[in-house]
């Protein structure tokens, strides 16, 4: 899917090389260290029971369980950002690991948004699925893209389904089961999913949000392992 590829990756981060002060659908941000830290003191957030946080930071938690995590070339240009009227903050981290050419995380938080774009991609030597997650969540909606992208077709390559997602489809059909489906998909982009794709869109409850917790809690380790 687009918003895990390198390639939008590599967009976004050109856009926010600094010292640019960027005018964005979520305010204006400055990439400028100092101008961050001077505005985080004064920034307050309306932090809902709905924040992808908690999900970035297992995710890192885990990854340092089982490998060694080294920040990205990335990593060292960007990290955070606050808006200049001090109502969104931005976040971005990236790293390697052995067998992990990239883990990173993009997330933009403002009393109205969550959004979480999290992705880790193997080296080009392992054919294994890519991790991704992809939440949007307001006042009145959450849409989510859970998965393990496919790198072949598994429509045709019956092997590489099976290889990767046969033991993993009780896991699928468990959260398929605990939260709507967010409706039809085209044909078209059914090749880029796997057959455990959690595609999800659900009215804000605390309920549902700590399933979608514990689904991206049990597909990321069913990756790492």
């Amino acid at each position: 899917m687009e918003s895990c590829t390198t390639s939008s990756l590599r967009s976004f981060c050109v856009t926010l090389k600094p010292p640019v002060v960027l005018n964005t659908s979520v305010g204006v941000f400055s990439s400028t260290h100092s101008c961050w830290w001077r505005r985080r003191k004064r920034a307050s957030f309306h932090v809902s029971a709905i924040s992808y946080k908690k999900f970035i930071g297992f995710a890192l938690n885990e990854a340092k369980r089982q490998t060694h995590l080294v920040p990205s070339p990335l990593q060292e240009q960007f990290n955070s950002m606050i808006s200049m009227d001090g109502k969104a903050e931005l976040q971005m981290l990236s790293f390697q690991a052995p067998k992990i050419r990239l883990l990173r995380s993009m997330s933009i938080e403002t009393e109205v948004m969550q959004v979480l774009d999290f992705a880790v991609f193997p080296e080009p030597e392992f054919d294994v699925p890519i991790f991704c997650a992809n939440c949007f969540s307001t006042s009145s909606t959450n849409i989510v893209v859970l998965d393990l992208n496919p790198l072949h077709d598994v429509i045709s390559r019956r092997d590489y389904k099976d290889r990767y997602y046969k033991s993993l489809m009780p896991l699928g059909l468990k959260y398929a089961e605990l939260l709507p489906w967010g409706g039809k998909l085209t044909s078209e982009s059914l090749k880029f999913f796997s057959p455990i794709v959690l595609w999800t869109r659900f009215s804000p409850s605390q309920d549902r949000f700590d399933i979608l917790y514990s689904a991206f809690m049990d597909y990321y380790k069913a990756w790492l392992s």
